[in-house]
């Protein structure tokens, strides 16, 4: 006899709703937090957004630092304009958008006028990849591969509350442009279970195993280690590195864990297969005849659905189930 579980009905509001999991521990607004702590040690960083301080955590900043915040209105080429002049008069402008207008819509005029003079910009960026459910006008699903492209541009992907916190200061203390991807609101609080530390260039290996190699960034980190802990109870044994920094790369410390023998190495990430960490890891590892098995597990070269967040990362394969389910299938052939 078959037993149907009846899922209780999804209501709008799933459709951005906190990537956190029923009973996760989480942070309020990480990312307004660490920089207005990081702004009160260097009085150059200021904050500017196109009309989304409040869903970028940036109205934290604002009300702590009138003074050094900038409201430019719904205009992204007109911000980061005005972001590369305040950096040419030495300010650390900290620019927060939703990462469709902050790459797509504004990408030329980062490229001329903030990556070309090497200035110090930092861009912050919410709703990366499939964040929202609003469908591919809200959809990042390509930022990481856009801004990759950029030269100069340094590009990092937390996965946690804990890990913004040790990135905004990190950045604040770097010079030159930075794209980061934001997770806003309540965000989950995994790492500090690992004693994880962000550095800039680094990727941490969280846990080891002998079946299978996560490499994964964002909040398929969070993913991965949820299907490590789930695909254990069938005695796979999951190692997940975490590679915060995209760019650039933690070639060293990727090569040395595909290396390691008998092990399955899967790419997990919250982006396009196209572009991302996906196939930067494949390209070193074709570069350095590194020969591993290889899967990704990463959003289809498509313009995604609109609907309830839930649905849609088991729709395009990137929930903890679906992450089991594809590992599974990968190891029984």
């Amino acid at each position: 006899m078959n037993t149907v579980t009846n899922k209780p009905k999804l209501k709008t509001s799933a459709m951005i709703a906190s990537i956190a999991g029923e009973g996760q521990k989480t942070t309020s607004a990480p990312f307004g937090h660490a920089l207005v702590k990081a702004a009160e040690q260097d009085q150059a960083i200021v904050g500017m957004t196109a009309d989304l301080a409040k869903y970028t955590d940036l109205h934290i900043f604002a009300q702590k630092f009138p003074d050094r915040f900038y409201q430019m209105g719904m205009a992204e080429q007109l911000l980061m304009g005005a972001a590369s002049g305040m950096a040419n008069e030495g300010f650390t402008p900290f620019v927060t958008t939703y990462a469709v207008f902050g790459t797509r819509r504004a990408y030329d005029f980062i490229h001329q006028t903030i990556a070309e003079d090497d200035l110090n910009v930092k861009i912050v960026c919410a709703l990366p990849g499939l964040t929202t459910g609003y469908g591919p006008s809200h959809q990042a699903a390509e930022d990481l591969a856009l801004m990759r492209a950029m030269p100069g541009m340094m590009v990092i992907d937390p996965c946690d509350a804990h890990e913004i916190e040790q990135v905004v200061p990190a950045i604040a203390a770097h010079r030159g442009p930075v794209y980061m991807r934001l997770l806003r609101g309540n965000v989950p609080c995994l790492l500090d279970e690992y004693n994880y530390k962000f550095q800039i260039g680094r990727a941490a290996l969280l846990r080891d195993g002998s079946d299978v190699l996560f490499i994964s960034s964002g909040i398929l980190t969070m993913r991965a280690l949820e299907a490590a802990a789930a695909l254990r109870a069938d005695s796979v044994d999951v190692a997940v590195l975490h590679v915060p920094t995209i760019k650039p790369l933690d070639v060293t410390t990727i090569l040395r864990e595909v290396q390691k023998p008998g092990r399955l190495v899967v790419v997990a990430e919250n982006h396009t297969e196209i572009g991302g960490l996906g196939e930067a890891v494949a390209r070193e590892m074709m570069l350095h005849a590194a020969y591993a098995p290889f899967r990704q597990i990463a959003l289809p070269d498509a313009f995604l659905d609109a609907g309830a967040l839930p649905t849609l990362h088991d729709r395009y394969g990137i929930s903890t189930e679906a992450i089991c389910q594809k590992v599974k299938e990968w190891l029984s052939k």
